[in-house]
């Protein structure tokens, strides 16, 4: 705990206290975005910060990334690299969502803890911070 003028703030939140977001996860409205046919270089994409989760399709669908960061730029890299292209011939699909800083951290946590990416395996060390899934609806 730290202590301010008598008042004590804890680290992280208490260990029955769990933090859920409801975020809006990007897609279009018929589909969902390819991450090769995005256009990283829009406007859209200047400084829009949060969190991601790239996956393939095909007859086994899985998470194969999940990350924060300035979303355009970390998108934009994922798309070209190898680990993460080896599962283009399935489909690669991207959607993301803005999360204020303070959670960006154990946004990521919860994601990669409840979707196992097949690339990336080092999550922040903190508290996860649960939302929904893009796939609910």
């Amino acid at each position: 705990m730290l202590k301010s003028n008598s008042l004590s703030i804890p680290r992280h939140p208490p260990l029955n206290k769990q933090i859920v977001l409801k975020l809006q996860w990007a897609k279009h409205p018929d589909h969902w975005y390819e991450l090769a046919s995005l256009n990283f270089e829009s406007s859209y994409f200047d400084n829009l910060s949060g969190v991601y989760i790239i996956w393939h399709g095909g007859a086994n669908p899985a998470v194969v990334r999940v990350g924060q960061g300035v979303i355009g730029d970390r998108l934009s890299n994922h798309n070209q690299d190898p680990e993460i292209l080896a599962y283009k011939g399935l489909g690669l699909f991207a959607t993301w969502a803005a999360v204020p800083a303070i959670h960006l951290d154990g946004v990521e946590r919860h994601l990669g803890d409840k979707w196992n990416p097949k690339v990336g395996d080092r999550f922040p060390n903190v508290y996860p911070v649960e939302v929904n899934s893009p796939w609910q609806s």
